[in-house]
């Protein structure tokens, strides 16, 4: 099993920045990618950005490209989000996920419990 804690979540204006962090633990050998996802009130959950294990490939969701940097520090088995420019569209909860096969998919294998971002204008 792998178990995933996000933190990093708060209220922020818009135009500031937040840092979400998520911390790995268990069997993180199986782990082939580190994502993290949103849910907004009343929309489905999408796909923010992604990192495969090895830290060579990163996706971007087009509406947080250059905005929103994903990176991993290997010896802290932990994955970030360092998210700038934020917008009120940006509100909504965020999820960490591990994926033991996959990049770009919603159908990660692992999940944390998530942490709100709240964007105010």
């Amino acid at each position: 099993q792998v178990q995933l804690a996000e933190s990093g979540g708060g209220l922020v204006q818009a135009g500031g920045s937040l840092r979400l962090s998520c911390v790995v633990s268990g069997r993180t050998a199986v782990i082939y990618a580190m994502a993290w996802f949103r849910q907004a009130p009343g929309a489905e959950r999408e796909l923010v950005s992604a990192v495969t294990w090895n830290g060579i490939t990163t996706y971007y969701q087009n509406s947080v490209k250059g905005r929103f940097t994903i990176s991993r520090d290997a010896a802290k088995n932990t994955v970030y989000l360092q998210m700038n420019s934020l917008k009120p569209e940006d509100t909504a909860v965020y999820y960490c996920a591990a994926d033991r096969n996959q990049l770009r998919t919603n159908r990660y294998d692992y999940w944390g419990q998530g942490t709100q971002v709240t964007v105010s204008s």
